[in-house]
């Protein structure tokens, strides 16, 4: 009990000492919590607007050669010379390569000798036109006929001296058959002359196809290329169908892209196309010209090709990222690029209510370095803070001047 009374008689004291600096600690809690508060902040706030901006579809692709041909003999020969190889340039219809002529120069003077006397069978000069020929007027053809006309004559001159009396039933007999075989030998020579005429047109047409193997001794390049490959040496003889060049054109080349199944409806041909290259600085431009007709069932994309202009910069089979530009001015609404802020995948934006921060997650679009498209959960006009950093929502703030613009007042 004593001991009670001495724990109270010292409680007191120390209770008294406890309420003192109680009574001191609060005046200075609330000049802490004073110098605790921040000012508000300044801020730039710029309206979401809606400007025009271009849709496009992101495809990869290769370039690929606008032609690629292999250059075959089509005589059989020795290769004489080749003029090109690896990397040349040639344009159309240009020497490429060459057999040895003689022996296809000798096939074509032959031609013409077998020609030259089959048209003096039917009596044609090396100048005369050879497809009016009338067989009436060759030599053997008059010839029979005037053998012909003869037997005619006698017959019907003895058929006259028969109907008379004069002449017997056998020298009459005799004379129909002189006239039957005149007859014969007539249409036997007109026949002889028909066969001449078609033989002078074989001959021709012989004539002209050693003209043409001659002709077929010299590779020409088929267009504008450059050589790939080459595949012979002079020296080399070569059978027909042996290979000789590969030539690719390069300019322009054939970029195919490959389209994901879900964005092919929205390709069409004349779309433009921008395109980048790994290592190459510069932005090429071409247009959608050739779409494949189905989906491909194995990668389920569809093929487009576009032709793309070339300076010798590109090369066929380099890899290529192109933006296909599917609509041009197409209605967005946007905001500054800087009032966006991401964290954790979540896109949100600040506006000010009643000079307080706020925040609203917002879903994004298309982008660049200066907007960003907003596709949800903002309205035209509500205004965004710019470069709101590591502004917090619910923190005052006061809107200021923003680079190049007033500000408006604040927002109720």
């Amino acid at each position: 009990m004593n001991s009670f009374k001495r724990l109270k008689h010292l409680a007191g004291p120390f209770c008294i000492l406890l309420g003192i600096a109680g009574c001191r600690e609060a005046p200075g809690t609330g000049m802490a919590a004073g110098r605790g508060a921040t000012e508000p902040r300044t801020v730039s706030v710029e309206p979401a607007r809606i400007r025009e901006v271009e849709r496009t579809i992101t495809a990869f692709g290769s370039f690929l050669a606008r032609e690629q041909a292999t250059l075959s003999t089509k005589v059989q020969g020795r290769l004489a010379s080749i003029q090109v190889d690896l990397g040349s340039k040639v344009r159309a219809g240009a020497e490429l390569a060459r057999m040895e002529l003689r022996e296809y120069e000798l096939r074509v003077r032959q031609a013409e000798a077998a020609l030259a006397q089959a048209r003096a069978r039917i009596g044609l000069a090396s100048d005369d036109d050879d497809s009016t020929v009338d067989p009436e007027t060759t030599s053997v053809v008059r010839q029979a006929a005037a053998v012909l006309q003869e037997a005619r004559s006698n017959r019907d001159r003895l058929v006259r001296l028969q109907q008379e009396g004069v002449l017997s039933q056998a020298e009459l007999d005799a004379a129909e058959a002189a006239f039957t075989v005149a007859e014969n030998r007539h249409q036997d020579a007109l026949e002889d002359v028909r066969q001449r005429i078609a033989l002078v047109a074989q001959r021709a047409i012989e004539r002209d196809i050693a003209a043409q193997q001659l002709a077929d001794t010299t590779l020409t390049a088929p267009f504008n290329a450059a050589v790939q490959e080459r595949r012979a040496s002079p020296g080399e003889y070569l059978r027909i169908g042996d290979p000789v060049l590969t030539l690719v054109q390069v300019d322009p080349l054939r970029l195919r892209l490959e389209v994901s199944e879900r964005e092919s409806p929205k390709v069409e041909i004349g779309q433009p196309v921008r395109v980048r290259v790994e290592g190459v600085e510069r932005q090429f431009e071409g247009q959608i010209q050739r779409i494949s007709p189905a989906i491909d069932q194995q990668r389920r994309v569809l093929l487009v090709e576009a032709d793309i202009a070339n300076d010798g910069t590109l090369h066929p089979g380099m890899f290529a990222r192109a933006d296909i530009v599917i609509r041009k001015n197409d209605p967005a609404l946007t905001v500054p690029a800087s009032s966006l802020v991401a964290f954790a995948g979540i896109e949100k934006v600040y506006l000010i209510a009643d000079g307080l921060a706020v925040e609203r997650v917002v879903v994004t679009g298309a982008k660049n370095s200066e907007w960003v498209e907003i596709t949800s959960n903002l309205d035209p006009g509500e205004k965004v803070i710019l470069t709101p950093g590591k502004l917090q929502s619910g923190q005052a703030v006061v809107i200021g001047t923003s680079a190049g613009m007033t500000a408006p007042g604040p927002q109720s």
